[in-house]
């Protein structure tokens, strides 16, 4: 029920949102030079690597400058990149993930590899027996604030009280968090 609800939602949401997705790319080719799409390599579901797209937020090789996890104020990030991540519009492209099964809408973010070593390995064990998501417990909860310990043990709670309906509470609750107190 959940690849179904997570591949009917997808879809819709790709569609009504493509208009967004072309000015969003024009916007991004407009302000600086490189692609469109940032891809990187992410753990997937039994810790299976995969491709995980969203729209480029940063100046084009910006991961040959600096660490991967970006601090605030970071001046790879462009501006229209600022944009993107205040309003989780950088995250729009995961919805092809999620079509081509490799993410849902709902489960723990999913890691680079080199994050492999915050877990323990029954945690990395729990942690990659679902599939990641676009959005998580802590995406929805703690969005950026908490550290990560604090969202590695809410990815572990989603993954023991998973349903149907803390799924849908997080769809909700992940909005919210977007709309009235912005994610970046």
């Amino acid at each position: 029920m959940k690849r179904n609800f997570d591949f009917i939602v997808s879809l819709i949401f790709l569609i009504l949102l493509f208009p967004f997705a072309i000015l969003i790319s024009f916007a991004i080719m407009i302000e600086s030079k490189g692609g469109i799409f940032f891809l990187q390599e992410r753990v997937g579901q039994s810790a299976k690597p995969f491709q995980m797209y969203k729209f480029r937020s940063m100046v084009a090789g910006a991961d040959q400058q600096g660490p991967y996890f970006t601090a605030q104020g970071d001046p790879r990030v462009t501006r229209v990149g600022a944009f993107l991540r205040k309003t989780s519009l950088d995250e729009l492209p995961q919805l092809l993930n999620v079509l081509k099964g490799d993410m849902s809408l709902v489960g723990p973010r999913p890691d680079v590899f080199a994050q492999r070593s915050n877990y323990t390995q029954e945690e990395w064990d729990k942690r990659t027996c679902v599939k990641p998501g676009i959005t998580g417990l802590a995406q929805a909860t703690i969005r950026n604030v908490g550290g990560p310990g604090q969202r590695t043990a809410l990815d572990l709670e989603y993954v023991d009280k998973s349903s149907f309906w803390l799924d849908l509470k997080i769809l909700l609750l992940t909005v919210k968090q977007v709309l009235f107190k912005g994610s970046h």
